[in-house]
């Protein structure tokens, strides 16, 4: 009689605890099946000077970030300040890809917010970008000086996130020869 009881009350203990561990986890945290594999490759317009090329082949045996921005997306607008930080006091090379925007509207956002960017691809019909899975903006990631993704983060970087999972890792993949 009292085993009768038993099964239920511990199916549900264990739906309990699943949804428990499920509303801990970043719904927008999408693993990559990149992530430790070859960075996909890209050549594509530079936004400032259309007549030249931003191409991934230029970052061979650095580690450097891509993001991926378009200032149709309010996250990007919310990220951009920090990235200006880790470019003007962290030295970080990022790499951006506009995506699916204007350009005008691109230009104008860079020359009124400052341009964290070494370089900045144009990419308004998914060319490239395509090919790195990406699916929304903004996302990062990390390219190690191999030419491999070693980390992917969807949403905008922030100093958290930075600190805990971003500077040891680029830390690391320096020390790396």
């Amino acid at each position: 009689m009292k085993a009768r009881f038993l099964i239920p009350l511990g199916i549900f203990l264990a739906l309990v605890a699943l949804l428990g561990i499920g509303l801990t986890l970043n719904p927008r945290d999408v693993p990559s099946v990149l992530v430790n594999e070859p960075a996909p490759g890209f050549t594509l317009p530079d936004l400032f000077e259309p007549d030249k090329t931003v191409s991934s082949d230029t970052m061979k045996g650095k580690v450097w970030l891509l993001n991926v921005w378009g200032t149709w997306c309010p996250e990007c607008w919310r990220e951009h300040e920090f990235l200006l930080h880790l470019a003007k006091n962290e030295g970080i090379t990022i790499i951006g890809i506009d995506w699916r925007d204007e350009r005008a509207e691109a230009l104008n956002f860079l020359n009124r917010k400052g341009n964290p960017f070494a370089a900045v691809g144009f990419d308004p019909e998914s060319e490239s970008i395509m090919d790195w899975g990406v699916y929304g903006a903004p996302e990062t990631f990390v390219i190690d000086k191999q030419g491999m993704i070693r980390k992917k983060h969807t949403g905008p970087l922030y100093q958290q996130v930075w600190d805990e999972e971003f500077k040891p890792l680029l830390q690391q993949l320096e020390g790396e020869s």
